[in-house]
């Protein structure tokens, strides 16, 4: 029962990249700047968890390379370029 969950869950989060090299950039610098602002003092902290996390989700994915946005938006086939097309 666990390696099913775990199995499940590790096919969410990881698979072949399907970010090119200037969307991964992209990933990591908006990641790490939403990271940054969160560090900033706020008063209300709940702010700077959510910017932390959010910030560094964003990085990981441009590290990682795969988004499972723009998997489930473009689907296997990336060769059409478009969002959504089906054949």
């Amino acid at each position: 029962m666990a390696n099913s969950t775990s199995a499940d869950s590790g096919s969410l989060l990881s698979g072949p990249p399907n970010l090119s090299t200037t969307e991964r950039a992209a990933y990591i610098v908006a990641g790490l700047g939403l990271a940054a602002a969160g560090a900033k003092p706020r008063p209300n902290p709940l702010l700077n968890v959510i910017a932390l996390l959010g910030g560094s989700y964003l990085a990981w994915r441009g590290y990682v390379g795969n988004c499972p946005v723009k998997a489930a938006l473009v689907g296997s086939d990336q060769s059409s370029g478009r969002i959504g097309h089906r054949p």
